[in-house]
């Protein structure tokens, strides 16, 4: 184990740079999709995939984040709990390493660290491409598939010829855990003549008896609402719509309704649009009656994540009042040219959303579930920098530093390696802001100009007179909360090896260090 060296350095004022918003109508193939299909007559059969090219130790391989072996991934789908497992469905492409062939991989975990890869569980049929849905267990058979059926709802996308991409909606379902799909024989339960009609996730409304289905209008902008009480007839129940603060014109994607305590939470994804470039998860807080979701009077957007990289978050369904989380974690502007192989993307730790307020105003607060403490070593002591600071960690796969940061001064936090690249934020005590910098200096960022974004700016909104941060730190990305989790902020990196250095200026700070285990290992 290195020794932790310390050393006094001048203080460094916090530079806040303003990022320029791009929209780039060419950021998400979904938009020009061609269905790609070498037989539309004939439904591609669901493969066990290959794992034997990697070990999954590839350079920037996350090692405490899913990725499938190899190829494609994007949103997480079809996101359910049943019977102790955690089944993780999501957008991949079995047929290579670029957006294609949509279809829904599959993993399943019994702690939300540890993954096992399964059989592809969809793959394109005679109605297109799979896109992104949802799953639900229908206990009580209402869809007369068996009691207990696992009951996959998804937006097929394309038809035979239809190069422009009718996105309707299917159903399938599974007698036997998720292992198996049979499609439902009267597909598509919502049909649709246009390419703006996606993504369903649906939810049993008890209030109602029926179940809820939320889709996005895309390019149309809103979220269409639907019930039924079988998942095979859907009727249309209402539309919601809110105008975004400078934000004219921008895709809506993957939604989620959730109940949070006696308040209802609508997410929503969009491209471009996010926070800073490309794309971003945004949310609205209000309520459901079953009908019409009623938003709150408040300047939208709101913005779940303040980094680059989560994208397409939904909730599982059958955890209970946990509200449990996972994104893609990539960006539309630059998905396709992040330089890993034989895989591409990763999802970002699950995390547990909540609400609480501040300054009169509720916020959605993301944190990390607990189950990280499954895959970490023990704490180290802590560490008291006062004023200014640099120490090394012993780490190899990834690692977790809890920091507590005066807020009497500004402070600049520098995680970094031996080769001098870095990941740096800002803290502006007086703003009570946080302001992250993935310049060309944190590693490779020349494979897309997109990439290298000088400055993300986010507000703490915490009180006190100090802020602990929570910060995990993998192969090829930096998640950072507050304690409470009313800021995080999900970014990418590139390094040549894992940082493994931290130094601080400014105010006095308290850190301490965990190893977090490869969950391949």
């Amino acid at each position: 184990m290195k020794k932790s060296r310390f050393f006094l350095t001048a203080v460094m004022a916090a530079v806040v740079m303003t990022a320029t918003i791009s929209a780039c109508s060419s950021d998400d193939p979904k938009q020009d999709y061609n269905p790609l299909i070498d037989d539309p007559k004939e439904e591609q059969k669901p493969q066990v995939p290959d794992v034997s090219p990697t070990g999954r130790n590839e350079l920037y391989r996350p090692q405490i984040h899913y990725t499938p072996a190899q190829n494609w991934v994007n949103d997480p789908n079809g996101l359910v709990y049943a019977d102790g497992t955690y089944h993780l469905f999501y957008q991949y492409n079995p047929q290579g390493n670029q957006w294609g062939n949509m279809s829904w991989g599959h993993a399943t975990s019994t702690d939300l660290m540890h993954w096992t890869e399964q059989t592809v569980a969809l793959t394109r049929d005679e109605l297109g491409a799979v896109f992104s849905g949802s799953c639900v267990i229908d206990n009580a058979n209402t869809a007369g598939f068996g009691a207990g059926s696992m009951v996959a709802l998804y937006t097929s996308a394309g038809e035979t010829g239809d190069v422009a991409g009718k996105q309707q909606q299917s159903i399938a379902y599974s007698t036997d855990g998720g292992r198996n799909f049979t499609r439902y024989a009267n597909n598509p339960v919502i049909k649709n003549d246009d390419d703006n009609l996606r993504d369903p996730k649906v939810f049993w409304h008890e209030p109602t008896h029926k179940w809820v289905m939320a889709l996005a209008k895309g390019w149309k902008m809103g979220i269409e609402f639907y019930g039924s009480t079988d998942l095979k007839s859907w009727q249309h129940l209402s539309t919601f719509h809110v105008p975004l603060f400078g934000r004219p014109s921008l895709q809506w994607e993957c939604p989620d309704l959730i109940q949070i305590g006696n308040d209802w939470v609508l997410l929503v994804s969009v491209n471009p649009g996010g926070p800073f470039i490309g794309s971003g998860m945004m949310y609205f807080v209000g309520q459901f009656d079953g009908t019409t979701f009623t938003a709150e009077d408040r300047q939208y957007p709101l913005w779940l994540d303040y980094g680059m990289d989560n994208y397409a978050g939904v909730t599982w369904s059958g955890t209970g009042s946990r509200r449990i989380m996972i994104g893609w974690m990539n960006n539309w502007s630059y998905s396709g040219d992040v330089p890993c192989s034989p895989w591409r993307s990763a999802f970002t730790l699950p995390r547990e959303l909540g609400l609480t307020e501040y300054n009169g105003q509720k916020l959605l607060t993301s944190t990390v579930v607990k189950e990280v403490d499954k895959i970490a070593a023990q704490w180290s002591e802590r560490l008291s920098f006062l004023t200014t600071g640099e120490t090394t960690f012993p780490a190899s796969d990834a690692y977790q530093l809890r920091l507590v940061i005066g807020l009497d001064r500004n402070t600049t936090v520098t995680l970094s390696n031996s080769k001098d690249e870095k990941f740096v934020f800002d803290i502006n005590a007086a703003a009570r802001t946080l302001t992250a910098h993935r310049t060309a200096t944190s590693g490779r960022t020349n494979f897309n100009g997109s990439f290298s974004i000088p400055s993300m700016q986010a507000p703490l909104s915490v009180d006190g007179s100090r802020v602990t941060l929570d910060v995990f730190v993998d192969q090829s990305s930096v998640e950072l909360f507050t304690k409470e989790g009313t800021l995080s902020m999900t970014n990418l990196v590139f390094p040549s090896s894992l940082y493994n250095q931290l130094s601080v200026s400014g105010a006095d700070c308290e850190v301490q260090f965990r190893p977090l285990n490869s969950i391949w290992k």
